[in-house]
């Protein structure tokens, strides 16, 4: 039987563990021989490499991270430990890889490809949201679904207490967590890397809403602005309003995966599989224009996600 391997890299995202499931499951189904990387990059070099089986792939579609842990690897970068990356997976007769992970898990997959030949699929992995060509990671749902459950708890006390809050997402550079969020939670600003923002402007729309009754205010803001301690004190000194700040931090990236991160998950690595067995030796699974597909790496590696405009025009609101 022909070895397929599965490994999640870099940042974990809820999705992670229903996505090894079905590598597990659909593997065996397509006569395959599955086996699973632990601890990411590191673990191929280290040869910490598992036949899988089903008992791996059961009772753990409900859990958040990864059951076969992620890793970033610095001398995954050193040809010579490329090397012995790929003497281990030939001593096991593993000739496929898939990969859970971002656009740098894709990119080392990309070189490991060139030199040693070794077809891989990536799939988006990240609730940044942020890989190029697809309007849709996984994981991304379940993030969402717990920083409107944080905000919603927030706005409980903001409206109690007659506060303005401050809370900040996860993204890096890219505000998708924090507009959608912002959004979906009626939140009155929301402060993104891809938007100006003007605080005169909602100085004067806040002072008026004051004066007409508004109680509270909750303010998202991306970790990528890196203003949101200075615009809690701004909301204090300039607005007069008690404030505090919430960083949400690393529990965005847990939970168990909503409905939607099962069943995507289970659709991108189905895709992943079929490509692989049908010659596509270096590609990304993409949900583009809700439908699946495949993306090369080159695009993918080298362009840069950018936000709808539909949903930037919807945020025009709240930056001014």
């Amino acid at each position: 039987m022909s070895g397929i391997a599965i490994m999640t890299s870099g940042g974990d995202s809820a999705g992670m563990n229903p996505g090894i499931k079905r590598f597990v499951e659909y593997s065996f189904e397509c006569g395959l021989k599955p086996w699973v990387i632990y601890d990411g990059l590191e673990g191929l070099i280290d040869d910490n490499i598992q036949p899988a089986t089903h008992a791996i792939a059961g009772g753990i579609i409900y859990k958040g991270g990864t059951v076969i842990r992620s890793a970033r690897s610095k001398r995954f970068f050193d040809p010579a430990m490329r090397q012995r990356a790929f003497e281990n997976l030939k001593a096991k007769g593993i000739e496929r890889l898939i990969v859970l992970g971002g656009d740098g898990s894709f990119r080392a997959l990309d070189v490991f490809y060139r030199e040693h030949g070794v077809p891989f699929a990536g799939v988006p992995s990240t609730i940044d949201n942020d890989i190029y060509g697809t309007d849709y990671c996984l994981g991304v749902d379940t993030a969402l679904n717990v920083i409107r459950e944080a905000i919603d708890g927030i706005r409980d006390t903001a409206s109690s207490f007659n506060r303005a809050f401050v809370i900040e997402t996860m993204g890096r550079d890219c505000g998708y967590l924090a507009l959608v969020s912002a959004l979906t939670s009626g939140a009155e600003i929301c402060l993104i890397p891809e938007l100006a923002y003007d605080l005169e402007a909602l100085k004067k729309r806040f002072v008026e809403e004051i004066a007409q009754g508004r109680s509270y205010i909750i303010a998202i803001v991306a970790e990528g602005v890196k203003f949101a301690p200075q615009l809690t004190e701004w909301l204090e000194e300039e607005i007069g309003m008690e404030s505090r700040l919430t960083t949400l931090g690393h529990i965005q990236r847990g939970g168990s995966p909503t409905v939607y991160d099962r069943r995507m998950a289970f659709e991108f690595v189905t895709y992943a599989i079929d490509g692989l067995l049908a010659g596509r030796d270096e590609s990304v699974v993409v949900y583009k224009d809700a439908r699946m597909g495949y993306e090369s790496i080159d695009r993918v590696a080298n362009g840069t996600y950018s936000i709808s405009p539909m949903l930037l025009k919807m945020g025009q609101k709240l930056v001014r």
